[in-house]
């Protein structure tokens, strides 16, 4: 769901007690639609996100890493101009809008303090970053309106900003408690239909707020007033409990009170903060949507290449599943051969004892009337020497396309390990260079070379304080084993499925059992057994991880390892990952 406006009236708060003071002590903007403010503070350092993605736009502290282009974008730029060493002075919400105002104290150019602010609208599509300056005119936006896109609110450089245009509702939280009630007394519907009267009579409120007040009233109207007024107050108090809605073990929406509309097949997370709540529930759809966007050119070719595969291997099967039937062919031979001398040219059958039948039955062989018998004999040997050397084609292409579509299968799963461009750029890199993609040229460095992109694996550390690595693309998983990882380090990967090389740094030591176990479930969790129970995790020295000559990038072969079966954990993962 959207940041709804009570929600964000609870991000707010939130935010106004943790930054209000804080500096801006640097600025990135990671993707079109998102900046990062790094701030400093008396109470320690933070990461307040703003986001006008218009998918899913909000603001929280963050402490997800998110990989920054390596050339600023203009806005950030500006950004850094205006905001940069600049104090946060207030946080501050229109009543029941989805809309923030970041108020700042920074210095002009000429040194002078002056005030600034960042506003950010966190209205859907038209989700929208401004800055503006001392006077409220606009510096700049991620999203510029021209006058004839948007006549009613363009929303460009050097214009006076003005709020989003009213959408005639009333605003419930600025009623006073007997208003509303008679409002909902004497308007609203008895029984079905309340949800929607709500969503058309009052700003602020989301489907799913309308559906519980609805539901929690019964039909009832006097129920209905009773449940918006107490709601109301609650807003007013600022008690929220930041809630996750879990289905089937999969979070599907979020808001700031528990929702009893679902009933018991709805689990209710509880979380401490918005922040928290934000950071963990938009984390997986964001890095999915990134790779969707980023990585579509190459993903649709290896998806297209896999199926190619896939299809060959099918045909390639089916064939050779033929070939094993020629045996038979040179028992044809061998019966016309041993039956000669009753035969005829001219013949199309041939009805004789089948010797090679423990029965001794007859078997029908057909003949071609063009041939004598004894063509007919050796076409049938021919055949089968086509046959027996066809299969041996068959085994020798099937094996290494099976090779080939485990390699295609492996890719897919690194791709949706993709954190950012550099994880990307290095799997395209290992696509042009297996020639699944057209070669590019690489950017060149200031020296004249060839750019080499590499990307840095995943980091964590077990609670007995031992780092642990994970590879996110086959090019990672063979530098991190081959060339980065200490000998006595400890290799695991998941057995048997398509999965993230993991190395278990031991200094040279016996690691401890926890730690053991913990990367194991790192390797299972960046696997396609991520979903399973009692997963099979190999593990051993890395000395005895070899890469046969030639093989594909990723794959690796090892004949002495020890087992270790684990359930995946989402939760250890993000608590052992090195921020």
């Amino acid at each position: 769901m959207p940041l709804d406006a009570i929600c964000l009236t609870a991000v707010a708060r939130e935010l106004r007690q943790a930054v209000t003071g804080a500096k801006v002590d640097k600025i990135y903007q990671p993707t079109r639609d998102e900046v990062i403010l790094h701030l400093r503070a008396g109470k320690g350092n933070a990461r307040l996100l703003l986001s006008a993605n218009p998918q899913h736009p909000r603001a929280h502290l963050t402490q997800i890493p998110r990989e920054n282009p390596d050339t600023p974008p203009m806005f950030c730029m500006l950004l850094r101009k205006y905001f940069l060493g600049g104090r946060i002075l207030d946080i501050t919400q229109p009543s029941m809008e989805r809309l923030l105002e970041l108020r700042f104290e920074t210095l002009s150019e000429l040194g002078d303090r002056v005030e600034r602010r960042l506003v950010l609208e966190c209205i859907g599509r038209r989700a929208n970053l401004l800055m503006l300056d001392e006077a409220g005119r606009i510096t700049d936006c991620l999203r510029r309106v021209e006058g004839d896109l948007s006549a009613r609110r363009p929303l460009m450089p050097g214009l006076f900003y003005a709020y989003p245009l009213p959408t005639g509702k009333l605003d419930p939280a600025a009623m006073p408690e007997g208003e509303l009630q008679e409002l909902v007394l004497s308007r609203a519907p008895e029984g079905e239909g309340q949800d929607g009267w709500l969503l058309d009579t009052f700003n602020g409120l989301s489907p799913l707020i309308a559906r519980e007040l609805a539901f929690q009233a019964g039909g009832s109207r006097e129920e209905l007033a009773a449940r918006l007024a107490e709601l109301m107050d609650r807003v007013r108090r600022g008690e929220f409990t930041p809630t996750v809605l879990v289905r089937e073990g999969k979070p599907f929406d979020f808001t700031f009170l528990p929702a009893l509309q679902y009933g018991p097949q709805v689990e209710l997370r509880r979380y401490e903060s918005f922040s928290l709540l934000l950071d963990d529930f938009y984390a997986q759809k964001e890095a999915q949507e990134r790779v969707r966007q980023r990585g579509a050119d190459f993903l649709r070719s290896v998806t297209q290449a896999r199926n190619r595969t896939a299809k060959k291997i099918a045909n390639q099967e089916q064939d050779l599943a033929a070939a094993g039937d020629r045996e038979r062919l040179r028992q044809f031979g061998d019966i016309i051969t041993t039956n000669l001398y009753q035969m005829e040219k001219g013949q199309t059958l041939l009805r004789a004892q089948n010797y090679y039948d423990p029965a001794g039955g007859e078997v029908d062989i057909p003949l071609d009337p063009l041939l004598t018998p004894q063509q007919n004999a050796a076409r049938y040997y021919k055949d089968y020497k086509k046959a027996q050397k066809a299969e041996e084609m068959l085994a020798i292409q099937l094996e290494k396309n099976r090779r080939e579509l485990d390699y295609l299968d492996s890719v897919l799963e690194m791709i949706s390990l993709s954190e950012g461009d550099r994880d990307l750029q290095e799997i395209r890199q290992e696509l042009m260079d297996n020639g699944y993609l057209r070669q590019h040229r690489r950017p060149m460095t200031g020296k004249g070379k060839q750019k080499i992109v590499h990307a840095k694996p995943m980091e964590f550390r077990s609670t007995a304080g031992l780092t642990i690595l994970v590879g996110k693309n086959n090019t990672q998983n063979d530098r991190l084993t081959l060339k980065e990882a200490d000998k006595r380090d400890v290799w695991l990967h998941v057995q048997k499925l398509h999965g993230s090389h993991v190395i278990l740094r031991t200094g040279g030591a016996q690691p401890d059992g926890d730690s053991l176990t913990q990367a194991a479930m790192l390797a299972a969790w960046f696997s396609q057994g991520r979903e399973s129970g009692q997963v099979p995790v190999d593990y051993t020295p890395v000395k005895f991880v070899k890469k046969p000559a030639g093989a594909k990038p990723g794959f690796v072969i090892y004949n002495t390892y020890n087992t270790l079966y684990v359930t995946p954990d989402e939760a250890l993962v993000k608590r052992l990952r090195v921020k």
